[in-house]
């Protein structure tokens, strides 16, 4: 997901210009060799998927950062960047407008882990060269206009706090059961709640079933997604993803043994004895298990086509998201860029009462478009996407994702069966170097048709969001008939009619709260907003924050 990290905290583009390059920082950082394989490892566990040492990423080059800024700044920034950001320390603040979203904040991390950390930094004794000004700036000129509809909104829930710092809870999604009007969310820390008359009660204690999983260092990790069958109420089925720790069992899907298992996603089937009950009781049995290279874009989508009815083929096929798990960041751009032989990057769908998948706990369908054919994964339905962290459908049937970009754009896509959607050799209308820096994108080539690339029905450069977040078609009110999406850590909210095919028009709207317009970041009283939306079996729509752990109502 695209949060600044970890070092975003050391990691200063603006501190080449602020401090006179004879002043000598760092010198009483410990060299012991104990505490920097300790701090290689935090390194490697919390930072890796956003910095590096060789160039900017989604976060800044690292390398020769503790020879450039004061120590104790990079101590406290660590600690807190907001409170840096709050005092407009004028580090904090570049930062913020370099990379767009403000780094969280680290307070799980003791003393002595920061100066392990401070340790392995200070290995990298280069000091990068200053990109100045951003490479992928005024990509799409036209700039996205504001609509002057504002929604009211009201407080709706309150989940309890799984942490004492924001964000207070994570949830990512909130649905009805099908055909009912319960209403679940998830928190990625704990599992899955059942809100009723607006009050949550815990009905799947994720942590306490499967006690390897970890929600930690945070974003994507935890619980994923979940879905409930179609027919949950006769047959009491819902799935859910998870993470645990790279090795904890031998997965289904891997890749190269040079690339390192960071985490594995784990997809669980859930068979409820009494699908009326208020706590979930019965049997579990695990699909899948998927080796991730880090934290990020693993399974963080797992759905059932809403528009599909019995008989149909799409019936009882479960879906799912899956991005790269970091893999392209790492410079192993190859497993994402498969032709359809592998997982990664991808939208599956599988039969979850099938056997004929690769390990006889799933099936594929036939209908999938690669079902059969050698050399292919048959679960593939489309791939080409960085990281595909919303799949939904219109009223007519058509099949879309929001998929976050690298640095520089952000998609809407139309999706078709067998398609190729560009990552990791696209992004958007652009080209990108997998094996070269991220930061430069480059026109289109004469020959491009031949890559057979299907680009996005919509896309948005990186200064009017950073990491998107796909909502729900609305029903009622001025947005009537309108797709409503946002910008993860700013909240930003936008909206386009899906029908105004092959070029709908994007414009943004706001909130008011109390009879009074408020930004999403008053609203939630942070800087970071961590956007999600929900929907309700009456087809009203909510917007939720992680921060507070609030969700709020379109009235």
């Amino acid at each position: 997901m695209k949060k600044l990290l970890i070092l975003s905290v050391v990691c200063v583009t603006l501190v080449y210009s602020c401090k006179p390059k004879q002043e000598e920082f760092g010198v009483e950082i410990s060299t012991d060799a104990n505490q920097i394989l300790k701090g290689k490892a935090l390194f490697e566990q919390n930072c890796s998927t956003c910095h590096n040492f060789n160039e900017d990423a989604i976060g800044p080059n690292l390398s020769g950062i503790t020879r450039q800024i004061e120590t104790q700044w990079i101590r406290e920034f660590i600690k807190n960047p907001a409170a840096a950001i709050e005092a407009k320390d004028p580090r904090a603040v570049e930062l913020l407008e370099k990379y767009k979203s403000q780094m969280p904040g680290f307070p799980n991390l003791t003393d002595q882990d920061i100066e392990a950390l401070l340790s392995y930094l200070h290995t990298f004794e280069t000091i990068p060269l200053e990109i100045v000004g951003d490479t992928t700036s005024n990509l799409i000129q036209e700039k996205i206009q504001d609509s002057g509809i504002r929604v009211e909104l009201e407080l709706f829930a309150q989940l309890p706090a799984s942490d004492s710092v924001p964000p207070l809870a994570k949830m990512t999604k909130m649905e009805p059961i099908p055909g009912s009007k319960r209403l679940f969310i998830n928190d990625q820390r704990v599992g899955l709640y059942e809100l009723e008359n607006q009050k949550p009660t815990l009905y799947l204690n994720l942590k306490e079933k499967r006690p390897a999983m970890v929600s930690k260092p945070g974003w994507a990790t935890g619980v994923g997604s979940f879905a409930f069958h179609p027919d949950f109420e006769t047959n009491g089925l819902f799935y859910t993803s998870h993470t645990e720790p790279g090795g904890t069992k031998p997965s289904d899907f891997g890749y190269t043994d040079s690339l390192s298992v960071f985490m594995q996603w784990v997809l669980t089937e859930w068979k409820a004895e009494d699908p009326k009950a208020k706590v979930f009781k019965g049997t579990d049995r695990e699909i899948l298990r998927i080796d991730n290279a880090s934290q990020a874009h693993g399974m963080q989508e797992l759905t059932f086509n809403p528009t599909s009815k019995k008989g149909d083929p799409d019936y009882g096929l479960l879906y799912i998201g899956y991005g790269d798990g970091g893999t392209a960041e790492k410079r192993f751009a190859g497993i994402s860029n498969h032709n359809g032989a592998g997982i990664y990057s991808s939208i599956l769908r599988i039969d979850p009462a099938g056997t004929d998948g690769k390990n006889g706990k799933y099936g594929i369908p036939k209908i999938n478009p690669f079902a059969g054919m050698k050399g292919k994964a048959g679960e593939v339905v489309a791939y080409g996407f960085r990281n595909p962290n919303r799949i939904f459908w219109d009223e007519a049937g058509q099949l879309y994702a929001t998929d976050i970009g690298q640095h520089s754009i952000e998609e809407i896509n139309r999706i078709e069966p067998g398609k190729f959607y560009g990552w990791p050799v696209r992004e958007g209308t652009f080209v990108i170097n997998p094996y070269g820096s991220f930061r430069t994108l480059y026109p289109l080539p004469e020959d491009d048709a031949k890559l057979g690339v299907s680009y996005p029905l919509i896309q948005l450069e990186h200064d009017e969001t950073v990491a998107i977040i796909g909502g729900y078609l609305v029903s009622e009110g001025p947005l009537k008939g309108k797709f409503v999406f946002g910008d993860v850590p700013s909240g930003r909210l936008f909206f386009a009619d899906l029908k105004d095919f092959p070029s709908p028009q994007v414009k943004t709207w706001g909130v008011r709260f109390e009879g009074k317009e408020v930004s999403m970041k008053t609203l939630v009283n942070h800087d970071r907003v961590d956007l999600k939306f929900g929907l309700d079996a009456e087809k009203n729509v909510y917007i939720m924050s992680k921060t507070e752990g609030k969700v709020y109502k379109f009235k």
